[in-house]
């Protein structure tokens, strides 16, 4: 399902960015693209989609918002890496509080005892995610984002189809089982958690970098709740309302530039600093 996902998103979105660009496309865009998309979707995303099989949903929101601190580390330890900033670790720090708090001790264990096999597959996807979401920054890819990110899914495709074979997936799929519901629940992943999302989240790594574009993963926990209260009548507590806004502050000291803001404000002000 994951690969047929991002297979059918990458193939036609491909189709749309040839129509808008004409750029001879390299070898070394499709090495890029391989590389990306084999981190990003097979060992990120398709690491989720198998230990969630095994693994409670409050456990593993837990386990990827580690991502930032992966982004984090990955981006200190390579060659010419910066060290994060005081703001980015508070950042960081806060989000990790924030979604424990959200995915109370009750919910982690509520599940019974946790499958070892999945947890360590969930970190090593976490890791993997933000490996892939670095090298994005640095690696050679078309000047058409469309076409970039149409590559980058169509192989991370490729390569989980590929994985699902060695797994037994083919075997299991009988078109006979598909329902209404699941295939409206699979076009809808199709347009809106690959097309729109991870095509958003591409554009983000490019924009702002890899630490303010991996906070998505405190986020949403966040909007699940919220979703799970409107669409499916869940509990809405004030445990969850207090967890949300932690979460958001988090996000806000990573993504805010205060030292150009508080340039701004010196200028418009200059009494008050």
């Amino acid at each position: 399902m994951a690969g047929m996902r991002f297979f059918i998103a990458g193939s036609l979105l491909f189709v749309i960015a040839r129509f808008n660009s004409k750029e001879k496309l390299k070898p070394v865009h499709f090495r890029s693209a391989i590389i990306i998309g084999v981190l990003l979707l097979l060992g990120g995303n398709g690491g989720v989609v198998w230990a969630e099989q095994w693994v409670p949903s409050g456990i593993t929101a837990l386990l990827i918002s580690t991502v930032p601190v992966w982004v984090a580390v990955i981006s200190w330890v390579m060659p010419h890496g910066e060290n994060p900033s005081a703001k980015n670790i508070i950042g960081v720090i806060l989000g990790f509080v924030g979604l424990f708090f959200l995915v109370s001790p009750h919910n982690l264990i509520s599940g019974g005892n946790v499958n070892l096999t999945g947890a360590l597959v969930l970190i090593a996807g976490a890791l993997s995610w933000a490996g892939g979401s670095v090298y994005t920054k640095h690696a050679e890819v078309p000047k058409s984002k469309l076409t970039t990110v149409a590559l980058e899914m169509f192989f991370g495709g490729v390569a989980l189809i590929i994985v699902s074979y060695f797994f037994g997936d083919w075997n299991r799929f009988h078109p006979s089982l598909v329902t209404q519901k699941s295939l409206l629940s699979f076009i809808y992943l199709i347009i809106f958690g690959s097309l729109i999302a991870f095509t958003a989240y591409i554009w983000m790594l490019d924009a702002a970098g890899p630490a303010k574009a991996t906070t998505y993963a405190y986020v949403n926990p966040v909007v699940a709740v919220i979703l799970g209260y409107m669409l499916a009548s869940e509990e809405l507590s004030l445990k969850m309302i207090l967890a949300a806004f932690i979460i958001i502050a988090a996000v806000v000291i990573i993504i805010t530039d205060f030292t150009s803001l508080k340039k701004k404000l010196i200028i418009k002000n200059p009494g008050h600093f």
